[in-house]
């Protein structure tokens, strides 16, 4: 091996990578990042995850990210590299995950040029921009641990997302002075104080019919101790964002859970006489397109001040980190007396049972399957749900997560993505099992990383539900002309292509089948695909709104 004495600015990156604590990294690797490849081969610490396409690599950063709360990071060649992860970046983007991407770029002398430098792309860093909150190109190599430092900052930074950053070829490689650049303010730890107005806290005191509206941002803070202390100080109802799942555990007597576009939880947020949101971004297809009733005695608890007034208007936003607020508030509330109305509180443990019974009295023999996922599957069990019928109608319901960071899905809508970030979270929590709901459809867009979870031994468990086809859109295109087309679709034999792979498989028809089919799959301990046939078991009788299937036909906009 060659034992490199020289420092260049590929060392510079990993010394950097490894200062911020990043012991794991995925990517593909390229001549246009061997450098910084070698780097990392040298420093040791850490380990090098190779996926199968850029797409695939970026998901895995992600889910790794999300599941452990670290800082994620892939590595990508130049042009059609970088352009190949642009699609999963739009994803993590979406979910505000911090990412780092660091990708190759043309020869300095070339950029823009028009010259057709190898992998060139017309114009990268732009390209990079619209896909990730922000995009930077390295210009001048001496300087290249700030820059490094910067774009780590911006990705921890609220609003959290992916960064990508530009290296040219020619700088990977360039020898720089190994000189020391120390940030000494970082050693103070000044001790935050948080003012919570009275007025805010004598609103909580006295709300009769309070809801606590929880997302990602109770998850990010570590707040969810805070958030059940406040809980049990006020008897709320408590509904989650899809992405705040697991932020209070879901088997708690007044976790309604990600059941916010219910009749029951409209009526709820109309007859409430406050709102605490925390963390919550109130995405569209979480709010009945931002139309749900929220009280106008609404207190906002973020970290990001532009989330006042985003989405619904909020009477207070507290800026601030949850868990400091949260913590803040439970001791202002411990000097007043409170009087949770014990009629509101039966009311939420009623709406609690209703929006389940409502959901399983709609999803045939699906109810069964989400008891006996929950009555198999270790408590700890990560769930990541693909964009599939069976995923976002039950998966994200049924399935009660008990602690944070073990719920991963696809914020952005974009299918496919399941496989590797159920790669990415495997790699992140080992001691965990994780589950991924895949439909057949989206599965085969990143099928090629299952050889990916067995080259780097991730035991994941792969429920794939396959209808044939783009289901979802099958029923769109009925209800909405009558007809369809593309949605049916040619599939591999998946339990042959599975075993292909070095994934133990079966295929089940029935309730009972999936049953000892998930028993086989968690008693072994390997990669398992357990493909569900639809059309045997049961399909899935999905509706729409008049309103949205109207949509799709012609109309005056």
């Amino acid at each position: 091996m060659n034992n490199q004495t020289e420092f260049t600015v590929a060392d510079a990156i990993v010394k950097e990578l490894v200062q911020a604590e990043v012991d794991v990294a995925y990517g593909i690797v390229s001549i246009h990042n061997m450098p910084i490849y070698d780097a990392m081969l040298r420093e040791g610490s850490i380990r090098m995850v190779t996926s199968r396409g850029e797409s695939g690599a970026v998901n895995m950063a992600d889910a790794y990210a999300r599941a452990t709360g670290k800082l994620g990071v892939v590595l990508t060649s130049t042009g059609a590299g970088a352009g190949n992860g642009a699609g999963s970046l739009t994803e993590t983007w979406n979910s505000g995950t911090p990412l780092l991407h660091i990708t190759g770029e043309a020869d300095s002398n070339y950029i823009g040029t028009d010259q057709r430098y190898i992998h060139e792309a017309k114009d990268q860093l732009k390209m990079m921009e619209g896909a990730n909150k922000t995009a930077y190109l390295l210009k001048r190599p001496k300087q290249i641990t700030p820059f490094m430092r910067k774009a780590i900052k911006e990705a921890l930074t609220v609003p959290t997302g992916p960064v990508t950053i530009s290296i040219p070829t020619n700088f990977q490689a360039q020898i720089i002075p190994q000189n020391q650049l120390i940030d000494v303010e970082t050693v103070q730890n000044p001790e935050v104080k948080i003012n919570i107005p009275a007025d805010v806290v004598e609103k909580i005191a006295t709300a009769k019919r309070p809801v606590i509206w929880a997302g990602n941002g109770v998850i990010a803070s570590g707040a969810s101790e805070e958030l059940q202390a406040l809980v049990d100080q006020i008897q709320p109802a408590v509904v989650t964002s899809e992405s705040g799942k697991g932020s209070i555990p879901e088997n708690h007597p007044l976790c309604i859970g990600n059941f916010a576009v219910t009749p029951q939880m409209e009526e709820l947020l109309k007859k409430s006489d406050l709102l605490i949101s925390i963390g919550v971004r109130f995405r569209g297809s979480e709010t009945y397109s931002w139309t749900l009733p929220v009280p106008e005695n609404h207190i906002n608890i973020d970290l990001n001040p532009n989330a006042f007034n985003r989405n619904f208007d909020t009477l207070y936003t507290l800026v601030g980190d949850a868990k400091a607020v949260l913590h803040e508030i439970n001791s202002a509330l411990k000097n007043k007396e409170i009087n949770p109305d014990a009629a509101f509180v039966d009311e939420v443990k009623s709406a609690r049972q209703a929006v389940r019974d409502d959901l399983r009295s709609q999803i045939g023999p699906y109810g069964e399957v989400a008891d006996i996922m929950r009555e198999q599957l270790p408590e700890n069990t990560i769930l990541v749900t693909d964009v599939t019928i069976p995923g976002y109608t039950w998966g994200n319901k049924l399935f009660d997560i008990y602690e944070p960071r073990n719920y991963l899905y696809m914020t952005g809508g974009g299918i496919g993505q399941g496989l590797p970030m159920a790669i990415g979270a495997q790699i992140g929590q080992p001691e965990k099992p994780v589950v991924l709901i895949a439909g057949d459809g989206g599965f085969m867009v990143n099928a090629g990383e299952m050889i990916t979870a067995i080259q780097e031994d991730t035991p994941i468990i792969v429920l794939l539900f396959d209808d044939g086809g783009y289901g979802i859109l099958r029923y769109y295109q009925e209800a909405a002309y009558g007809r369809i087309t593309s949605v049916d679709l040619k599939n591999p034999d998946f339990v042959m292509m599975a075993k292909s792979m070095g994934f133990e498989s079966e295929k089940v028809r029935s309730v009972d089948e999936f049953k000892e089919g998930l028993a086989n799959a968690i008693a072994s301990k390997k990669p398992y695909m357990v493909v569900v046939d639809v059309e045997a078991v049961g399909v899935l009788e999905y509706k729409d709104s008049d309103e949205y299937i109207a949509s799709f036909r012609p109309n005056h906009g």
